[in-house]
């Protein structure tokens, strides 16, 4: 249950259509089920404004099926990051609605026709995330950002290959960059990117090192420091290829304007 389907049920209690009895049946049905292996935080979304999602790495792939099987249809999108083949076999099997993303090794499960109509909406008065990134092998990362950003109802721009080796490719986008609310600047290397766009444009930044790069660049390491120690203000920065960390970062900056965020 969403914050959305939460205010639905107040209403019809308020409005008498359902008994308290039975608003506590619904609520008592939230899916904070333990299957052993895993307990689920079916209140996740209520406290934080955003859903639980399945990080795949170490799960097996049963294990990655059972959780999603568990998960659909509670209002919500279910995502699963850093997901493999085997583990998409898995899920593919027991929730026929998911949609793979092999680029990005994510999958989703859409939420109910109204419950993504609602995000649908909620997207659309929103402004936009935009997703840069420095180059073409940053691309994974920043499309798990990316896809995460739309499943929880935001829109993106993709502004990508505009890394500071041909630094005209950055400066030609900066109009299109300026319509975001928040961006999310993805690169590796020496992670040059944040640091010179933080100095051009007025929204918040969040950076992601990625681990792309030679052997000096330490899996990413290299330019994790180089984002950290940034001398340009306004950057916060995740951990290395933590697309989807950024995203949900990104999310909650986009939904500070809302009332309901700010209680």
């Amino acid at each position: 249950m969403n914050a959305d389907q939460l205010r639905a049920l107040l209403d019809e209690v308020r409005a008498g259509t359902i008994d308290t009895a039975g608003a506590f049946a619904q609520l008592q049905a939230l899916p904070d089920s333990d299957l052993g292996f895993a307990r689920l935080d079916g209140s996740r979304a209520l406290r934080t404004g955003l859903p639980e999602a399945i990080y795949c790495t170490g799960k097996t792939p049963a294990q990655v099926a059972a959780i999603a099987a568990r998960m659909q249809g509670q209002g919500d999108p279910v995502i699963g990051t850093r997901c493999d083949a085997p583990a998409w076999a898995a899920v593919q099997a027991a929730v026929p609605a998911a949609v793979y993303h092999a680029g990005a090794r994510l999958f989703i499960i859409p939420p109910d026709p109204a419950s993504q109509a609602a995000l649908d909406a909620a997207a659309a008065r929103r402004g936009p995330i935009a997703i840069l990134t420095g180059g073409t092998s940053d691309l994974p990362v920043a499309e798990e950002a990316a896809l995460t950003a739309e499943a929880i109802g935001n829109r993106v721009l993709r502004i990508y290959d505009v890394g500071v080796a041909g630094l005209h490719r950055l400066l030609a986008r900066l109009p299109d960059v300026a319509q975001a609310g928040v961006v999310i600047a993805v690169a590796g290397m020496e992670g040059a990117l944040p640091s010179v766009l933080a100095g051009l444009i007025r929204a918040p930044l969040i950076a992601v090192p990625t681990s792309i790069g030679y052997g000096a660049n330490f899996g990413g390491l290299a330019a994790l420091l180089a984002m950290l120690n940034g001398c340009a203000p306004g950057v916060a920065v995740v951990n290395i290829d933590n697309g989807f960390g950024a995203a949900y970062l990104a999310a909650k900056i986009n939904r500070l304007g809302e009332p309901h965020e700010r209680q």
